[in-house]
């Protein structure tokens, strides 16, 4: 397999393990869906991070395997590679990528799947499609420009050009930047720590986050509101508020 998933401390670990630059080719493709999949069913998987190892996140797709594709064939697969894309985005529990080296065209889309991206202080982040003669495929056009905006987005995507981790932060591209042998550690704790919190409240804040985005603020509010009273009937709620009332802030335990 080119994809594994890891579990512990209640944090999934989705790990790219195809050398040397983990392209995703079909198959990973396909793989990366079908984990996600697992790990938005499984309660065991509360947080989760996307990793690609020490040396690289991933490089971008295998350009043999698609320069092999005609129109017909693209058409077709065009759909399965953003869904396998779209089920990372949609996983919802927090996820972070964890970024090394090369985060490059369709690894760097991968990244933009994710919540919050911590980057190793050697990573170089890009969509140079372009310089292929196509465009970003797997959503880098829309969730790009909608993390940077989209002069930003233009910038990158036109040229083609790769940004190191400091630009990349100067950007919005990433979050954070610590040095290269830290990135999975960090990215863990941060996955660790939110595992650790109410599952439905962090559920409802990421999907009115999101589903607002793509909306009119009257029905972003709409949303937000419908979460905000469901989650009264939720015992996490209840654990919540009586530890604020009899501990005092942010000493709940959550099941």
């Amino acid at each position: 397999m080119t994809v594994h998933l890891e579990v512990a401390e209640g944090v999934g670990t989705i790990r790219l393990d195809r050398p040397p630059m983990n392209a995703l080719d079909v198959a990973t493709q396909d793989r990366l869906k079908e984990l996600a999949e697992e790990v938005t069913r499984r309660e065991d998987v509360r947080a989760v991070v996307v990793y690609g190892g020490e040396k690289v996140f991933a490089a971008g797709a295998d350009i043999k395997e698609m320069r092999a594709m005609d129109h017909a064939a693209m058409v077709v697969r065009s759909r399965d590679l953003q869904d396998s894309f779209s089920a990372v985005a949609r996983i919802p529990k927090p996820v972070v990528a964890a970024v090394t080296g090369y985060a490059l065209g369709g690894g760097c889309e991968l990244a933009l799947c994710a919540d919050y991206r911590i980057a190793g202080d050697n990573a170089k982040l890009g969509q140079p499609e372009i310089l292929l003669g196509v465009i970003p495929g797997a959503g880098g056009t829309q969730r790009l420009s909608r993390l940077i905006g989209p002069s930003r987005a233009k910038d990158l995507i036109f040229t083609g050009r790769m940004v190191k981790a400091d630009e990349a932060l100067s950007l919005g591209l990433v979050d954070r930047v610590v040095p290269a042998a830290d990135v999975y550690t960090e990215a863990h704790a941060w996955a660790a720590k939110l595992a650790q919190g109410p599952a439905i409240a962090l559920r409802a804040a990421k999907e009115s986050i999101d589903a607002g985005l793509e909306t009119d603020l009257e029905t972003g509010l709409a949303i937000e509101r419908n979460w905000f009273a469901g989650l009264f009937a939720t015992e996490d709620r209840e654990i919540g508020m009586r530890s604020f009332v009899e501990e005092g802030p942010g000493k709940a335990k959550f099941l």
